[in-house]
């Protein structure tokens, strides 16, 4: 059975200011998707024990560092260059919730992938719906459709691991804290 994800929509506020402010998102965009395939990359240094997950994850940062790669080309036609790391903010607020405990960590390590992928994929397609340059709109929707296939891979990885009532109750608790930390944060031309 596949299970949605459904967080809140992104602002209107959001949406102009990164419509307003292209370039400093796709800067930011870039930087993300490194840190995507890194995370993944972390998954499989810290579980290499669990051979599905191993394969899962190495096909992720592969594929993340894909999405890096194309967002380069589309920064360089543009004359830009990527900025020293900056900390993602929401990422890190996320991070707080992550228990330390081996079983809960992992499960939330697996969540919170699942929640930020999925609000990578509601940002995107929302961006896509509105962008003009059809180019954009088509690479934006593309992006949108495989966030989709992350969430949902990092929830179906839950799944093999834990009980469904574990996974389903520790989620809506991940939706709930995302809710939390998404409002809380500054406005930005960013992808979180």
């Amino acid at each position: 059975m596949t299970r949605e994800i459904q967080l809140i929509p992104s602002s209107g506020a959001w949406l102009e200011c990164v419509l307003g402010n292209f370039d400093e998102f796709l800067i930011d965009h870039a930087a993300n998707e490194r840190k995507a395939s890194s995370m993944a990359m972390s998954l499989v240094a810290h579980y290499p024990d669990k051979p599905d997950l191993v394969r899962e994850m190495v096909d992720l940062a592969l594929e993340e560092l894909t999405h890096f790669k194309q967002v380069i080309r589309l920064m360089q036609e543009r004359g830009l260059f990527m900025t020293p790391d900056e900390k993602d903010l929401y990422v890190n607020q996320m991070r707080h919730h992550v228990r330390g405990d081996t079983e809960g960590y992992f499960l939330d390590r697996l969540l919170s992938g699942a929640v930020i992928e999925a609000r990578g994929e509601e940002r995107f397609r929302k961006l896509a719906d509105h962008l003009k340059d059809e180019k954009l709109k088509v690479f934006y929707m593309a992006l949108a459709n495989a966030e989709k296939g992350h969430h949902q891979l990092f929830l179906r990885l839950a799944l093999q691991y834990f009980n469904d009532q574990i996974v389903d109750k520790r989620l809506a608790e991940w939706i709930v804290m995302e809710k939390t930390v998404i409002e809380g944060i500054p406005v930005r031309s960013r992808l979180h």
